[in-house]
């Protein structure tokens, strides 16, 4: 055991949790930005504003997902040449039969045994694209029509859930998702490998949009517009330094969520598409996510659109704060970023 994990180390095989449920999990989550969300985004404005070409384009960044998210978890996990480009057929596969999830798992099996045997031979130009390529797609064969029917089925269940109960799982939902959104990890990779969308992909995003305004707005002393902006747009992950040394200042946002979620599924009944669920106010995806789900919401949905999202969680987040300095519990400081 101990040659075979000196073996690991030397071909830089790195079997940690923080490898594979961090890193490469966040790097699914970039290669689904860079293709599915950037599609869906130009299908919106294709189908609105009536411009084929951004329909094109959106068929086209679509169409390139399963291959995204092969080279974005090869890439994170420090693999080149060879071993880097096999993998996008891998991607394909595990993306076509079992969704991203499926991408996932199977990048991961054919990126680690590519590696043990990545210039090993002489004929590497042969060997690393069979043994890359042979596995991750059996694994994707294997496992893949699993995966992708019980992700179905856990998104399902929770949308039904949510429909049952709107106000509970409103609340769930809304905490849960958020807290993950600002975790090292991506919201927006398990929504979207769940499918969750409906009711609970809009209590989904009141939560993310929470966490994310929230913490803009509360670190405003501390951060001014820059931080504003970072957060605001960008992600609410760049607390998490600060919430390690002080974990006190994640209950004002997570207060609101608990607040804003049952107000999307009870009051404004949002609604979102899986992609845009897990993704809050960052470069505004999940606003635009409810819009795609129900352009024809009407006045409704815009004004639950702009209170859920923005101007609720903003007020909340800041009467909390501001009640939580005036104890003590929050000091001038605790959020500031580290740059």
């Amino acid at each position: 055991m101990g040659k075979f994990l000196e073996y690991c180390r030397h071909k830089d095989v790195d079997l940690t949790a923080k490898a594979y449920f961090i890193d490469a999990l966040g790097a699914m989550a970039l290669g689904l930005f860079a293709s599915l969300l950037i599609g869906t985004i130009f299908q919106t404005l294709g189908d609105q504003l009536g411009i084929g070409v951004f329909v094109t384009i959106a068929s086209y960044a679509k169409q390139a997902t399963g291959a995204a998210i092969g080279i974005a978890i090869a890439s994170t996990l420090r693999c080149k040449g060879l071993l880097l480009y096999s993998t996008i057929a891998v991607g394909i596969a595990g993306n076509t039969l079992g969704g991203p999830l499926g991408a996932y798992i199977a990048v991961l099996v054919a990126v680690e045994l590519g590696k043990m045997v990545y210039k090993e031979t002489p004929v590497d130009i042969l060997v690393t694209p069979t043994v890359v390529i042979v596995s991750g797609v059996l694994v994707a064969i294997a496992l893949g029509p699993g995966i992708d029917k019980i992700m179905t089925a856990l998104g399902t269940f929770i949308e039904n859930a949510t429909e049952m109960r709107p106000f509970i799982m409103g609340v769930i939902v809304s905490v849960v998702i958020g807290m993950v959104l600002t975790l090292p990890i991506s919201s927006a990779a398990i929504c979207l490998a769940i499918g969750l969308g409906g009711l609970a992909g809009g209590a989904a995003t009141a939560g993310c949009c929470a966490q994310m305004i929230g913490f803009a707005v509360i670190s405003f002393k501390e951060n001014r517009w820059a931080g504003l902006v970072a957060q605001g747009l960008g992600t609410s992950m760049l607390q998490m330094p600060n919430i390690v040394r002080h974990p006190q200042i994640w209950i004002p946002p997570t207060l609101a969520a608990a607040i804003t979620g049952p107000l999307s599924t009870c009051v404004f009944h949002l609604e979102n598409i899986p992609i845009g669920s897990g993704m809050g106010t960052c470069g505004l995806v999940g606003p635009i996510g409810i819009y795609t789900a129900m352009s024809d919401g009407g006045t409704m949905m815009w004004t639950g659109l702009v209170l859920v999202c923005f101007v609720i969680p903003a007020v909340l987040s800041w009467i909390f704060s501001e009640i939580m300095r005036k104890s003590g519990w929050i000091k001038t400081g605790y959020l500031k970023i580290e740059c």
